[in-house]
């Protein structure tokens, strides 16, 4: 009988797995090789502000759990491509997308009305406005 795999327990082999898709590294580079495969330098353009070490580290971890492939293609440029198993990982990473980009205005609104909240707390009404 196979074992139930839950991130609940600590030592389920899938909390592995999900600190690699939660990784919003992991997130964007999933959603840009949905479109098509890409040259190493593609994808380090497409991310900004990701490192050549932390994509290349990034890279290696995705091609180990079996989402991504290195691959050489016939115009003599390699590629990385999402697997099949990847590609499973589009719709609820590109949802995060959507729902982060749908939701900033409110997100940095929360965050404002929390930081002042936080400075009454600390500075004393006074000081803080």
């Amino acid at each position: 009988m196979a074992p139930e795999w839950t991130v609940f327990s600590a030592q389920c082999p899938s909390r592995r797995s999900l600190a690699r898709i939660a990784n919003k590294w992991t997130a964007m580079i999933v959603i840009l090789l949905h479109e098509q495969p890409l040259r190493f330098s593609e994808l380090h353009r497409g991310v900004e502000g990701i490192t050549k070490k932390v994509l290349s580290d990034t890279l290696r971890a995705l091609d180990r759990d079996g989402m991504i492939v290195h691959g050489h293609h016939d115009d003599g440029h390699d590629r990385y491509e999402l697997t099949d198993l990847g590609l499973t990982l589009h719709e609820p990473l590109k949802a995060l997308q959507v729902w982060a980009e749908s939701h900033v205005e409110q997100v940095l609104d929360a965050q404002d009305r929390y930081d002042s909240t936080e400075d009454e707390r600390t500075l004393g009404p006074e000081v803080a406005s």
